[in-house]
């Protein structure tokens, strides 16, 4: 059993990544150990943190503190303007979390968000976000994004794109792919030996025999035949506005879903403040907090780490192998 430290990277420092990092030590340090790569000086005056020099001085220093793995980024932190200048060391700090959970040093990851405006600005970063980037670190070149909480795991299949994208972008190819690396993951990260996916339809009613819309029946539902001949249990194309009350989330481990809102409205709806993102397919395990760097509320102290805290809470069961 992989008793290891988390590493929590800092994210955006004009964010409230800095605000949440003691909070979560507070919620935390009697539960599991993690560390923060950053900047100690960009904590909120009066913050409990121990400096340490390695990922395993960690779990002896979370009686006493916040375990800060530091990484100075020569400028002051002003809540709510991002500075270019900090871009260097929020990007330096993603790098070096990889490379502890890659060596063992580390059980996983968990990643506050980043600001990636600044990061571009100040690094010219050109990842178009943190999933991209950690995957060029990783080498490899299918990842897939999960939202889960207690109540629900959902993944789309496609993400960041305009629905009238979607039927173009949604090939056999790529859902094909995201269906299987789900699956993988179900098994090798959450324990779960036999995986139950259900798999939206595109289209509404799942196209209603084909009356709206014929995807379903042209590509859909033969794919997922094929893939059911592979061994795979799976579910569809099923209509999309069913599959989500108590009695069908009790019949499937995990729901793919064909777009962003499909797959993201029902998982805010159910279980807003404790939906966490993972990445699927890395070959280390990923977590971060289902919100943004809320530059409107930072220095405020009036940051909710219910997610952050569901986040570090996954990561160490999945490095575990004991995911809730």
């Amino acid at each position: 059993m992989n008793t290891k430290p988390v590493a929590l990277t800092c994210g955006e420092p004009a964010g409230i990544g800095p605000e949440l990092a003691p909070l979560l030590w507070a919620a935390l340090k009697d539960e599991l150990s993690f560390f923060l790569i950053g900047d100690p000086s960009h904590l909120p005056p009066g913050s409990r943190y121990v400096t340490i020099g390695a990922p395993g001085e960690a779990p002896a220093a979370m009686a006493q503190g916040l375990p800060v793995l530091p990484l100075p980024m020569g400028a002051a932190r002003v809540a709510g303007q991002p500075d270019p200048s900090h871009a260097a060391g929020v990007i330096a700090a993603i790098e070096r979390a990889v490379t502890l959970v890659q060596s063992g040093e580390a059980a996983a990851l968990c990643t506050l968000p980043i600001h990636k405006k600044a990061l571009k600005d100040g690094a010219g970063f050109g990842f178009p976000g943190h999933t991209e980037f950690l995957a060029h670190l990783a080498g490899v070149d299918d990842v897939v994004m999960m939202l889960a909480s207690p109540a629900l795991r959902v993944v789309p299949a496609t993400i960041h794109i305009a629905l009238s994208d979607v039927s173009k972008a949604l090939t056999p190819e790529r859902l094909a792919s995201t269906i299987r690396i789900t699956h993988t993951a179900l098994q090798t990260q959450f324990g779960i030996a036999a995986p139950r996916l259900a798999v939206a339809g595109l289209n509404p009613h799942a196209g209603e025999g084909g009356t709206m819309g014929r995807e379903e029946l042209d590509w859909i539902a033969p794919l997922l035949e094929t893939l059911r001949h592979t061994g795979l249990d799976i579910a569809g194309p099923l209509p999309a506005d069913t599959m989500f009350h108590a009695a069908a989330r009790a019949r499937y481990d995990a729901a793919i879903c064909m777009y962003h809102d499909q797959a993201l409205i029902p998982i805010k709806t159910l279980d807003f403040d404790r939906g966490v993102n993972v990445t699927l397919g890395l070959p280390f395990v990923r977590t971060s907090p289902d919100h943004g760097t809320a530059f409107d509320i930072a220095g405020q102290g009036r940051a909710n780490p219910g997610s952050s805290i569901e986040a570090l809470r996954l990561a160490w069961a999945m490095a575990k192998g004991t995911p809730a």
